[in-house]
């Protein structure tokens, strides 16, 4: 593994661990050249997903685009790294689960909805005004009550 602070090519694996359900692992490496720490993340490849946009185009499931909006629905909450990769990880292994590899991206809104629920309901309630295209004051009352 190439450091990423000096791309020397060889680096010391510290420690390793599994994710509970045994899909990711994570190594904390060190550099024997530099010195420095970095972590990095073995995942199987996945199945290639397609995301079928609201106007009908469509696009490669992008997991770090995902990962992108929900931190920006969770900016100044109680989310916390983990809980956005375990979001990901939950929502793309129901999605590859699924019987086809072509996503409407309403569903897969609907499905980090349902966690961010759960996990914050300010994340959610962030998440569920872009995703469900809130226009109005009144849009986001409705959704307040069914919260409460």
């Amino acid at each position: 593994m190439k450091c990423p602070y000096c791309s020397n090519r060889d680096s010391e694996v510290m420690e390793t661990r599994d994710s509970e359900d045994l899909t990711v692992t994570r190594r904390r490496r060190s550099c024997p050249k530099c010195g420095k720490r970095f972590t990095t993340y073995e995942r199987i490849e996945s199945i290639p997903l397609t995301v079928v946009k609201k106007d009908g185009r469509r696009e490669s499931f992008d997991r770090e685009k995902l990962i992108r909006g929900i931190w920006r629905a969770s900016g100044k909450t109680k989310i916390k790294a983990d809980d956005v990769d375990r979001v990901v990880t939950e929502v793309e292994r129901e999605l590859i689960s699924g019987n086809t590899t072509e996503i409407p991206s309403k569903k897969i809104g609907e499905l980090v909805a349902k966690r961010l629920k759960k996990l914050d309901k300010i994340a959610y309630i962030r998440f569920a005004s872009v995703f469900r295209r809130f226009v109005d004051i009144e849009d986001f009352e409705k959704e307040l009550k069914k919260l409460l």
